[in-house]
């Protein structure tokens, strides 16, 4: 199937049957996977949509989404299936890696930076060359689901789904203009998303003013005969979902091929009919389809996994690493320090890529760029140490992934621990794979998890490492926030890499060698364990109130994130102590890089509502800027409060800003930050 649509010629080949051979001409919209590159050989393989999000840096999103879709168009595809705007709020959830992050406010910026990437600008009517119509996804709410279970129902309030899951939708809507749109396959309020007329008609038509298409997720309208038991047969289905709102079904006719049937039978209105038909040909209009069905096979090739996009993904793997822990300043390693290196761990020498990405032109694991980066000055010593799955990937049945037995790991750690006994510092790369926490799209395709520790038999390497009293640095590469307590407590120096794509290698060593400075921050919250979820920093006054015999706080908070710098931050200033109700003010701070090295900063704002007449969240982001800083530098950040960012649904659903007091605080991440106070009128 994906060999078969990834082709390049077959899609031309279509094109051209249809525009030539068929009665009125009308040329087919291809649509493609491109959460982080898109999902076919040789083209760009970007990190993680997690890790992207974790760069919090809207232009070079812009930047990569520009290039996906360059890639996606030449390849002959018109419409991405991306992109996900789902909040991740449940790290056992196999799709977490697939969310920009848990915040409504962080994830509505980078998302609306995708959409205009996509599509070529700020809500087009015509979409330029090399761009495509994205499709934001899952609408509904995908990413609180019972259990942390995929597709499982959600039991969240219209006023939550309204002030914290819509948030990301209807900022893709309303300001970017996004074209396109899918819903989740979960059920809210008892209802499936796919025939909840009032989330795709009455919501987003109607209220939000969207004008695009709504395809269906993968046989999600099959789901509601076989899965939800809302839907008596194909017939039925097809009418539910269509009157409610959804204009095509993907990826095979399970139920839309009876909509002829069901016009002249007058359960579908002609009137409704035409609407998704107009929808649907104004769309292919919008892509110059009918000017321009073909494409150029040898532009493609040319373009498609170029030099210069390479270089964008190092780029992005570089900005989205998060150094969590630093004690002693153990990295980047000291040049001439360490003449013996051990590279340990079973993803050291994997470049791991994630879900719904294909085979890039070029990978590159740590291990070998470290090789390549240090050449003959330094030994490097190697060991897999543990081996979390012996077979599996991403795509394959679960039943086809083998876990590495624990006697075999036993013989591994032993043999690490026997090569490490004389090395200067070791370097651990472990975490997780695509085989282990992945989307789980059916009963024989599982990826959700019940644990957040490190996978098999991790601990116990890391145990035996430790007696051997070097110094070390861990690197963990998964798709969720795992909660690393063994690694965390064991190590100097601890990175969040998540899923980095094909340039992993490069990147992470760079790191390393102190080439780069990492600038990434938490886009989500690091649990201490599964017990302590939901871990969102952003909860209501009466939660996290503390366990017993447990530490209640995240074992690293949402917008956490060091440097090879220190930044020092003024005390915050507003122009108004003081501001009538629905004005702006502004709030203003003061950043000095006062370590020894040029490095970014991601200045983050965060606001309380003191007293409210509905209960508000102990704190919100409302803004950040990414800066730069050089040695010595100090640089004024200045922010507007509008309104909105003091807004809220009152009891009667209506979104207000209450007179009274807020709390307005600025700094380096959701736990760290200065505070000053602002009275509205």
């Amino acid at each position: 199937f994906f060999k078969f649509f990834k082709n390049v010629l077959f899609l031309e080949n279509w094109n051209i049957e249809f525009v030539e051979q068929t009665r009125l001409g009308i040329p087919i919209m291809f649509h493609e996977e491109s959460l982080h590159g898109n999902q076919a050989t040789e083209a760009t393989a970007f990190p993680s949509h997690l890790g992207l999000g974790a760069t919090w840096n809207e232009a070079l999103l812009s930047e990569i989404y520009t290039a996906i879709a360059q890639e996606v168009r030449l390849r002959g595809g018109h419409q991405v299936l991306a992109p996900v705007v789902d909040l991740a709020r449940d790290p056992r959830w196999g799709r977490t890696e697939e969310c920009l992050g848990e915040d409504p406010y962080h994830v509505s910026r980078m998302c609306v930076a995708e959409i205009k990437a996509y599509q070529g600008g700020e809500r087009v009517d015509k979409i330029p060359s090399g761009h495509v119509v994205s499709t934001l996804k899952h609408f509904g709410i995908h990413g609180a689901s019972e259990g942390g279970l995929n597709v499982a129902p959600n039991f969240t309030d219209e006023r939550t789904a309204r002030e914290v899951y819509f948030q990301s939708f209807e900022a893709g809507v309303k300001e970017a203009g996004a074209l396109g749109l899918m819903p989740c396959y979960n059920e809210w309020s008892g209802t499936p998303a796919h025939v909840n007329k009032w989330l795709l008609t009455d919501l987003l038509r109607q209220e939000w003013g969207f004008k695009g298409v709504v395809v269906s997720d993968y046989n999600a309208i099959s789901d509601l005969v076989n899965l939800h038991k809302v839907a008596t047969d194909a017939t039925d289905a097809g009418l539910q979902s269509f009157n409610a709102g959804v204009d095509i079904e993907t990826p095979n006719a399970f139920a839309f091929n009876k909509l002829v049937d069901l016009v002249k039978s007058g359960k579908v209105s002609k009137v409704t009919l035409d609407a998704a038909v107009s929808r649907i040909l104004t769309t292919k209009f919008q892509l110059g389809l009918f000017d321009n069905p073909y494409i150029d096979p040898a532009e493609a090739q040319r373009v498609i996994g170029c030099d210069a996009n390479r270089k964008l993904a190092y780029r992005a793997a570089a900005e989205a690493m998060v150094l969590l822990k630093n004690e002693n300043n153990l990295l980047p390693l000291q040049k001439g320090k360490y003449k013996k290196i051990a590279i340990v761990g079973p993803n050291a020498d994997r470049c791991i890529l994630g879900g719904y990405a294909s085979k890039p032109k070029q990978l590159i694991t740590p291990l070998q760029a470290l090789k390549s980066k240090l050449g003959n000055d330094v030994e490097i010593i190697y060991a897999e140490g543990v081996r979390l799955t012996d077979a599996g990937d991403w795509f394959c049945d679960t039943k086809d992934i083998k876990i590495s037995s624990h006697a075999d790991n036993e013989i591994r750690i032993k043999e690490a621990i026997d090569k490490c006994q004389n090395v200067d510092v070791i370097l651990y790369f472990g975490g997780s794979n695509e085989a282990v926490s992945r989307e789980a799209w059916a009963d024989n395709h599982l990826g959700d998890l019940t644990q957040l520790d490190l996978f098999g038999d991790q601990n116990e390497l890391v145990l035996a490492l430790k007696k051997l009293n070097k110094p070390m640095a861990g690197f963990v590469f998964a798709g969720p926030p795992l909660a690393c307590n063994t690694l965390n407590d064991n190590v100097q120096a601890l990175v969040e890499c998540w899923f980095l794509g094909q340039e992993t290698g490069d990147a992470v060593a760079d790191m390393i060698l102190g080439n780069i400075a990492p600038s990434g921050k938490l886009p989500i919250t690091i649990p201490r364990s599964v017990g302590h979820i939901p871990a969102y920093y952003s909860h209501k006054p009466s939660a996290r109130r503390g366990y017993a015999f447990d530490d209640v706080s995240a074992l690293y908070p949402f917008g956490h994130g060091l440097t090879y710098t220190k930044f020092e931050y003024s005390a915050p200033k507003t122009d108004k102590s003081t501001v009538k109700n629905g004005k702006n003010f502004t709030v203003s701070i003061d950043v000095k890089n006062v370590g020894n090295r040029d490095a970014s900063e991601v200045v983050q704002l965060y606001i309380r509502d003191e007293i409210s007449s509905i209960t508000r969240p102990v704190k919100e982001l409302k803004d950040f800027k990414k800066i730069n800083l050089k040695t010595g530098e100090t640089q004024t950040v200045t922010f507007t409060i509008t309104p909105d960012k003091l807004s809220f649904f009152n009891k009667n659903m209506k979104k207000i800003v209450e007179s009274g007091d807020f709390t307005i605080m600025l700094g380096t991440s959701s736990a760290v930050n200065q505070s000053v106070k602002v009275t509205v009128e």
